[in-house]
């Protein structure tokens, strides 16, 4: 499964939510030497319930809008998560 998310580095307010169709993804950690990237790839690991292993940075590297891969994720998966979410966020 491939998706694009908006990452908010260096948040007081860690998680991920939604904002209109977009899946953001607020992490403590500042981007300098991939410490964000490596905290939005286990933020979203955590979220769809696979190995960090699992999820890689297509697209994206050094900005905050990124395309992901994640293997072991079914659209329906994804879909569920995304429910989830948004009955957590409303």
């Amino acid at each position: 499964m491939r998706l694009t998310v908006n990452v908010k580095p260096g948040s007081h307010r860690p998680g991920i939510s939604r904002a209109g169709a977009t899946v953001v993804v607020a992490v403590r950690e500042r981007a300098v030497d991939g410490r964000a990237n490596a905290a939005v790839i286990a933020a979203l690991a955590g979220w769809l319930n696979v190995a960090p292993s699992r999820v890689t940075i297509e697209r994206g590297h050094g900005a905050r809008t990124k395309r992901l891969a994640v293997d072991g994720v079914d659209e329906r998966a994804y879909l569920a998560a995304l429910e989830a979410l948004a009955k957590r966020n409303p």
